[in-house]
């Protein structure tokens, strides 16, 4: 019964997000129609005359998760490999907690390091970025998921029987094609769902965007440019400014039902892959 109970809090946890979003959303969708704050391309809720197009803030969530895994996925997968197949015992005994550390750094502080060391940096080498940009947020979150994408997929990987990577050493392969070509198909299950895990962390990271990303919602793909993720725009309208119950005060609700149902389509997707091409070893 108590391990029930440990098993059920995670269950009563995600009933409790859906019943607190539940009522103020459905009363903000009496009051805006669906379709305008769906496929709305302008967001100003706060001034008037009031716009409630969600989508600058969806793009901008995109557009910062996108620059995040362009860091995050490959080297966080070339350092499972690493860590899995190359690294010595005494090296992944150093490299691996160095690596899982970087998961515990508060992400207010990645978020001023993006603004103050990493934008400087990027126009110290020519980009041309503004000071409060997509880019510099984006390279910064997928440096504090990579940790994440890295120790699971290294898991995963480590998890597939030496008799596999035995067998492909008998046929005259090399290290690189053990790796590549046995092991990563082997546990693809698990890097897969490193992947999806990593991806919903950072569609769902605040601080870091909300430092150095901006607070400007833009219909933009340019990563040079500042935006507001949907995440952002909860924690800037969350701090108290908006009266409770007015209709400024439940788009707060709305985005996080958007942000909640953004991550529970990509769970589901993840489960079916897991499912599709998990390897059941004896």
């Amino acid at each position: 019964m108590v391990l029930l109970a440990c098993a059920g809090v995670s269950v009563l946890t995600t009933i409790g997000i859906v019943v607190a979003l539940a009522e103020p959303t459905v009363e903000f969708f009496q009051d805006i129609s669906p379709g305008e704050f769906f496929t709305g391309t302008e967001w100003s809720p706060l001034i008037k005359p009031a716009s409630f197009g969600v989508l600058p803030l969806v793009l901008g969530t995109l557009s910062a998760t996108f620059w995040a895994c362009v860091v995050a996925l490959p080297f966080g997968l070339g350092a499972a490999i690493y860590l899995s197949e190359y690294a010595r015992p005494r090296a992944r005994m150093w490299l691996k907690p160095a690596l899982e550390v970087l998961a515990g750094i508060p992400t207010v502080v990645y978020g001023y390091f993006a603004l103050t060391a990493v934008t400087p940096f990027l126009q110290d080498i020519g980009i041309d970025v503004h000071v409060f940009n997509v880019l510099a947020a984006g390279l910064v979150m997928g440096v504090m998921i990579l940790p994440t994408v890295a120790s699971l997929s290294d898991d995963a990987m480590t998890a597939v029987p030496m008799s596999l990577r035995e067998g492909a050493y008998g046929l005259g392969a090399s290290k690189l094609q053990v790796s590549t070509r046995v092991v990563v198909p082997a546990a693809l299950s698990g890097i897969v769902a490193s992947f999806v895990l990593g991806i919903s962390r950072a569609i769902g990271e605040t601080m870091i965007v909300l430092i150095a990303a901006g607070q400007q919602p833009k219909l933009t793909l340019n990563p040079l440019e500042s935006i507001e993720t949907m995440t952002a725009y909860i924690a800037q309208v969350g701090i108290g400014d908006v009266p409770t119950g007015s209709i400024e005060y439940k788009t707060i609700f709305a985005v996080g039902a958007t942000l909640f149902l953004a991550t529970l389509v990509m769970n589901i997707i993840s489960i079916r892959l897991v499912r599709k091409y998990r390897e059941v070893y004896e």
